[in-house]
């Protein structure tokens, strides 16, 4: 079956007590389904635990799957594709040969162009004249050029030529495309363009539709087949794992494919305050193949935001007329910039690069153990990390000399050098070290080693050119010394797995960290917050504060939002057994909108959101039994945008997400608030209110913040128009001592809430979970605490030892 691809134009989706979806049942996200597949062979594919999505129609077709993505892409524009067919060169002397395209109204395509190179004055040449005449204007080519004046056209025998017409000049304005000798104004071969042709153009699309994390933007353009124009846009940062995603079918789906940002970069995308992008897709996949682009959550498969591509899409093809256009691009010579880092090896390598003059001034900054190297060069292939014939060096402090070292290294083979090939500095195998080192330092546990390199290739067969015009592809490595000093072999988890490039030529391209931030192992958490002593609690959404936040309060990563009790950052609450309290529920109640419906229940990993609980990021909550509680809740109610549909519940579970369990794992848990049961016995969330968030005013500023009391005025309160669900909660005598509050659609949004009897002392409300109140009457009890707390403490004292 070689070359053929598959279409699907059914899904039967099985599952246990699958119902039909109501107005209130939330998508049936992780219900474990048997996913069956019927093909145009009568074969059956089941796969486990997967989301409904809508699929395509099945048939035939050409296939073409990507080596690197590994994704299945179908184009609706037969490949390859030049752009509209102006028609083929007539030979009139010469040999010249070649067929033209217009890619879009300023650029045309000669495929297959040949020329003898032998006319004295030969140029491309085009006019509105009737025939091929003086009066043409010269189009350059090359287009880049150093002298003042444009190339005499040079032999081709089957080149493949981009040409742009000069400035102001568009399609409809001339008549023919020649190669013309000027001295002699003899025409060696033309092309007559059909007045009524149109080139394909750029399509103009909606903004992005705006569904989580203060994703907006203006309208996004298709400038070709392969990339997108994206003006204003804005994103807070938070989200965790989020990318530029492209993918097929009738909404973003986690069936997709990563699309590098504006850098080139496949890191998590960083905050955006209004910024003009332009982002291209990677690979053979163009816009033909896909049917939407969004910005997507790739760990929790949450959708913040897309775009569709219309199915008549007619756009240029990409042969590489568009530039992509960063704050980082120049159209001049670059100058020397010291602000440039881009960090790899999973954020454990920074790299900073300055061009200085005919060098490049390269500084390396990691965690290194005494016996390790940092190595980083030009990759052996552009494109994808290639270490065969790599050009790299190797970095390593020298422990008896107690100075930094540096090596140029060549690769002719992937083993350990044994004088004459494999992973060899140069002057090893006759050559030079080309590496000067310039200067370093360890500091807080980070080694740091600056170097310098010539841009070019002093020497063709060990080294690699370092461009200042494009990316290019890098690599880089950590390892083991061996006794000579020399690099040794390195795992697979230290070196570049995916491709990475570097700009080398850009201004301010920084994605890095603070170096302090690096030194320090990143920001320090603000701890946990209480809430003690409170009948009432308001339940919102707000960012999960990235490492000061939820993931080292829970020890589970985020996915953004949380919800504040009482206006506290999910606090501890203390309840007693036999009590009743009152939760006033603001979690949404638009079941349309997951993305803003979160009814509450009590239950970590958030992906970048999580309950703030009276205005406090997941506090810690204490409630008595037989006390009843109000909880507020606006956690949203538009069950149509999953990132803004959080029903509150309460539940023994610590992870929450009951509406997406099976019915299996829903048994498993024991929920005590936030939840009822229809008629048919099927689970359904009852504290669901208007969607109320606290947003970014700009981007995420937690690393910043010293204390939350800061990050919270970097923070906005914005609510939807609505009422909050009202969620009253009455401790029974037998509730557990440990349960949580949690969001019925996604896991891991909330934390703890502790229930005691009716006169145990709590701590005391604030920052510090020790403190207990000295109003108590149970001294014995408090001292017991206390005690426990402090040898928990010594612990790690003790394991350090």
């Amino acid at each position: 079956m070689a070359g053929v691809g598959i279409y699907v134009e059914k899904l039967f989706l099985y599952a246990p007590r699958a119902r039909p979806m109501t107005r209130w049942a939330a998508p049936p996200h992780g219900c474990a389904p048997i996913l069956t597949l019927l093909l145009l062979f009568n074969a059956e594919v089941k796969v486990p635990t997967l989301p409904v999505y809508p699929i395509m129609r099945a048939q035939r077709g050409p296939s073409d799957i990507d080596a690197d993505e590994g994704n299945l892409a179908v184009s609706r524009r037969p490949e390859p594709y030049y752009g509209r067919l102006i028609g083929r060169l007539t030979q009139y002397a010469h040999g010249i040969r070649g067929t033209v395209y217009a890619v879009d109204e300023s650029t045309v395509f000669v495929r297959g162009f040949a020329y003898d190179g032998t006319g004295p004055d030969a140029y491309f040449w085009v006019g509105d004249t009737p025939q091929p005449s003086p009066e043409g204007t010269l189009v350059p080519y090359p287009e880049d050029y150093a002298s003042r004046d444009p190339p005499v056209l040079t032999a081709h025998t089957n080149s493949d030529i981009l040409l742009r017409l000069p400035a102001g000049k568009r399609l409809r304005d001339i008549k023919w495309i020649s190669v013309w000798c000027r001295r002699f104004t003899v025409n060696f071969g033309d092309v007559f363009i059909n007045p009524g042709l149109e080139p394909p153009r750029p399509r103009v699309l909606p903004e992005f539709k705006r569904l989580a994390h203060g994703l907006r933007s203006g309208n996004v353009s298709v400038l070709d087949a392969k990339t997108f124009y994206i003006p204003n846009l804005h994103y807070d940062g938070a989200g965790p794992d989020a990318y530029f995603w492209v993918g097929n079918g009738t909404e973003p789906n986690p069936f997709g494919t990563k699309v590098p940002n504006e850098m080139g970069s496949l890191h998590p995308l960083r905050g955006y305050q209004g910024e003009d992008i332009e982002i291209q897709l990677p690979g053979k996949l163009t816009a033909y193949d896909v049917d939407w682009l969004a910005v997507w959550c790739v760990e929790y498969r949450h959708n913040f935001g897309h775009v569709y591509l219309p199915k008549d899409l007619d756009v240029p093809p990409a042969l590489g007329q568009t530039k992509i256009t960063t704050s980082s691009t120049t159209s001049q010579t670059p100058h020397s910039s010291s602000n440039n880092c881009k960090e790899i090896l999973d954020k454990r390598l920074q790299v900073r690069w300055e061009i200085q003059g005919d060098q490049v001034q390269i500084t390396l900054s990691a965690r290194l153990r005494r016996d390790q190297y940092m190595a980083f060069g030009v990759s052996g292939a552009q494109g994808r990390p290639v270490m065969l014939a790599a050009d790299v060096v190797v970095a390593y402090w020298d422990n008896k000399a107690d100075q930094p070292r540096v090596a140029d290294y060549t690769i002719t083979h992937l083993a350990q050098c044994d004088g004459e090939r494999g992973v060899c500095p140069d002057q090893r195998l006759g050559g030079s070290n080309d590496a000067v080192l310039v200067s370093g330092h360890q500091k807080g546990g980070v080694t740091t080693i600056t170097y310098r390199r010539p841009l070019a290739a002093k020497e063709p067969l060990k080294d690699k050119e370092i461009h200042t015009s494009r990316s290019q592809s890098v690599i880089a490595a950590f390892g083991p010394l061996n006794s000579r000093y020399e690099a040794n072999a390195h795992s697979f988890m230290d070196t570049t797995r995916t491709d990475v490039q570097i700009d080398f030529g850009a201004q301010n391209d920084n994605s890095c960290l603070g170096l302090a931030e690096l030194e320090a192992g990143g920001p320090q958490p603000w701890g946990p917050r209480i809430i003690a002593g409170e009948e009432r609690f308001t339940a919102r959404i707000g960012p999960a504060a990235g490492l000061r936040g939820y993931t080292p309060l829970t020890g589970h990563p985020s996915w953004g939002i949380a919800w504040y009790i009482n206006d506290q950052l999910i606090p501890e609450i203390y309840v007693e057994r036999g009590q009743t309290y009152t939760f006033l529920v603001e979690g949404g109640d638009d079941r349309t909108n997951p993305a803003k419906f979160h009814p509450f229940y009590i239950s970590h990993p958030s992906w970048g959101i999580a309950w703030y609980i009276n205005d406090q990021l997941i506090p810690e909550i204490y409630v008595e039994r037989g006390q009843t509680y109000t909880f507020l809740v606006e956690g949203g109610d538009d069950r149509t945008n999953p990132a803004k549909f959080h029903p509150f519940y309460i539940s023994d579970s610590s992870e929450g997400g009951f509406g997406q369990k099976r019915e299996e794992d829903q048994r498993k848990q024991r929920v005590f608030a936030g939840v009822a049961y229809d008629n048919e016995g099927y689970p359904y969330p009852t504290a669901v209110g208007r969607y109320c968030e606290w947003t970014h005013k700009t981007i995420d500023q937690s690393a910043a913040s010293e204390t939350f009391e800061d990050y919270m005025k970097t923070l906005q309160l914005e609510c939807n128009e609505g009422e909050p669900a009202v969620l009253n909660w009455t401790v029974a005598h037998e509730t557990p001592d440990l349960v949580y509050y949690q969001c019925y659609t996604h896991n891991n949004l909330g934390w703890k809430i502790h229930v005691v009897d009716p006169g145990t002392p709590v701590p005391i409300p604030g920052d510090q979970g020790a403190r207990v109140n000295s109003a108590d009457t149970f001294p014995p009890l408090a001292i017991l605490t206390l005690t426990a707390l402090v040898i928990l403490t010594a612990l790690p004292d003790m394991a350090a030892r």
